[in-house]
């Protein structure tokens, strides 16, 4: 994945699902000959796991004049809070709690040694996590959002301060803003000076099913510019933000002994499998994607729905929020998004059995009928992340396993005026109630689902079906097939 810029509300915050705390400059200069030690052993790694981290500060950050007042910390975290660090490979078994890291550079070194000072994490540790891509930087900090603390906007103030700035020959011919943007660390031996910015997500997400999966036998075609992939549900296409080591590209690169990576062109959701296609030169990469742009690739679909769905073209609006569950309206909406698929076919199939479902982690999200299902054949018009899923759900046809979605449709189907874009919203008297509605209605949707959803891109085809391919059966098929 390339090197991505990211809002500030986003670097700082996302609600509860990250964790930060707040290290002094004193402590981590106090630790720096332990961290860097290179006979880290088992005996200090236990130990330091041990010690007490905060888990509600909102912005980590470290400067060589400024110690932090830890009286101020709202919560203090047990001392058992994380699990030991051990490497990031072999995938391990257990799940960690999110955590990410906000530093502002304190002294000048490399990124490795900066971060096992701060962070007080094993040098091994750190060097897997700039190898998954799970470390990124800024030149200059980014504005922290409106809710900082006095003591963050302070340090901030401090490292940007115009005479400061005029001194880093590293931004000159930069903007501010420029400078403010972020792209990913790519080796441990780069070099960090005081004033820049570090993002570090010291727990990636991961895909362990990418072990799990013979993907020499997932490659559907070789050509001398592509490669098309039939993705397995559970993996991410090109990598996440924090994780670009366990992802399709990757993987499917080394089953192909390429010398050279594999490039994504464009991306289906983790928990959807089928067609995907990956780039073997930058050049071809750009090419699949002026045909997409020029509406030339055909994408069909096949989909698992709770419920029957008549066949024809759905038309949806889509809430222009980059952040899930997305929201959609039939009603037209300025700004908003269209969205449209052609149902082509619809069918009645067996639901999936008990033993398929626990083999693809499917999720049981209380559906009251679990006889029958609906497996429709779809010709996607739009391309928006989550569409089929977000539309169907708004029919009343949530796909199967759909932990997201699916728990909101059954929560309108029970209360009808409760999607305020529904067919039975209500009418609101301010901007402030209607607010309230759509916050809680985001509330009645789940989480993303950890493998598979009834979802399918069986079908990709371009130049006027000069190229052209198929995915392999379905998973809720495979049982029978």
């Amino acid at each position: 994945m390339a090197s991505v810029a990211v809002t500030v509300a986003s670097m700082f915050f996302s609600g509860g699902c990250r964790t930060f705390r707040l290290p002094t400059a004193a402590r981590a200069l106090g630790l720096c000959r332990h961290a860097l030690n290179k006979n880290y052993n088992k005996h200090a790694l236990n130990r330091r796991s041990r010690r007490s981290r905060n888990s509600n500060t909102i912005l980590a950050v470290e400067t060589n004049s400024t110690t932090v007042d830890t009286a101020k910390l709202t919560a203090t975290s047990s001392s058992e809070s994380y699990q030991n660090y051990d490497r990031l490979l072999p995938c391990p078994s257990h799940k960690s709690p999110p955590r990410i890291e906000h530093l502002v550079v304190s002294e000048e070194g490399t990124v490795l040694e900066f971060i096992c000072k701060s962070l007080d994490l094993p040098p091994l540790y750190v060097a897997d996590l700039i190898r998954f891509g799970a470390v990124h930087y800024a030149l200059v900090c980014p504005q922290p959002p409106p809710n900082a603390t006095e003591e963050q906007i302070r340090i901030f103030q401090e490292v940007t301060d115009p005479l400061v700035l005029r001194k880093r020959a590293s931004i000159k011919g930069k903007t501010v803003r420029e400078a403010q943007k972020t792209f990913r660390i790519t080796y441990v031996d780069q070099f960090v000076e005081p004033g820049m910015y570090l993002r570090v997500h010291v727990h990636p997400k991961r895909f362990p099913r990418c072990y799990e999966i013979d993907w020499r036998s997932r490659i559907i075609a070789v050509t001398e510019s592509y490669v098309v992939l039939d993705k397995p549900a559970g993996t991410s296409v090109g990598g996440t933000t924090d994780n670009i080591e366990e992802s399709c590209a990757t993987f499917a690169t080394r089953a192909l002994g390429l010398t050279t990576p594999l490039m994504t062109t464009h991306q289906i959701d983790n928990c959807t499998e089928g067609c995907v296609v990956l780039a073997r030169t930058k050049e071809y990469c750009s090419v699949f994607h002026g045909k997409i742009r020029e509406k030339k690739v055909k994408k069909l679909y096949l989909a698992l729905a709770a419920s029957p769905l008549p066949t024809g073209i759905i038309t949806h609006y889509m809430r222009p929020f980059n952040m899930a569950p997305r929201l959609v309206s039939q009603d037209f909406t300025k700004g908003w998004h269209l969205c449209q698929l052609e149902v082509m076919e619809c069918r009645k199939v067996p639901w999936p059995t008990t033993f398929i479902q626990d083999k693809y982690c499917v999720e049981d999200c209380g559906w009251p009928s679990e006889d029958y299902a609906y497996e429709c054949k779809i010709n996607l018009l739009t391309g928006r992340t989550h569409q089929i899923r977000a539309q169907f759900a708004a029919c009343k046809a949530p796909l199967v396993g759909d932990s997201m979605y699916m728990p909101a449709a059954i929560a309108e189907m029970a209360n009808p005026g409760l999607n305020p874009f529904g067919k039975y919203k209500k009418d609101f008297s301010c901007e402030s109630e209607k607010e309230t509605a759509i916050i809680n209605w985001i509330a009645q949707h789940g989480k993303e689902p950890s493998v598979a959803v009834g979802l399918q891109a069986c079908q990709i085809s371009w130049d006027d079906d000069e190229h052209f391919y198929n995915a392999g059966t379905p998973w809720w098929r495979i049982e029978t097939a």
